[in-house]
């Protein structure tokens, strides 16, 4: 199963289906279908949602794809990005990448019956 780490602040909003998507640049790339998170620094918290979209872009216009433009606006959005990825630049190409809640992932049909999170 594809999996990404995922700092521990933002890890609630994860488990509490708050957060159903997530930006990466420069990382392994992810694909539909499903995906664990690891909680940085307690890889014992996971979460396992179904990825139901991938897509690239500019980082520039990834906040109003993901429906958070008035939320993220472009100092905010730069500076959330850099705490991560120190170099990333307003028109580096990143990957967003969409999925279900954990909650509504475990009620897909063919949830595997042996994952925990």
């Amino acid at each position: 199963m594809q999996q990404l780490g995922i700092v521990p602040r933002l890890f609630p909003q994860v488990e509490s289906g708050e957060k159903t998507s997530t930006i990466r640049w420069r990382e392994a790339r992810i694909e539909p279908g499903y995906m664990r998170y690891i909680c940085d620094g307690d890889p014992a918290r996971t979460a396992i949602v179904w990825v139901t979209r991938c897509t690239d872009m500019p980082l520039s216009s990834a906040a109003a794809f993901v429906g958070k433009e008035q939320e993220w606006p472009k100092p905010i959005m730069l500076e959330g990005m850099r705490e991560h990825y120190p170099d990333i630049q307003w028109d580096d190409p990143v990957q967003v990448i969409e999925y279900l809640t954990p909650g509504e992932t475990r009620r897909r049909d063919d949830f595997p019956a042996s994952t925990h999170g």
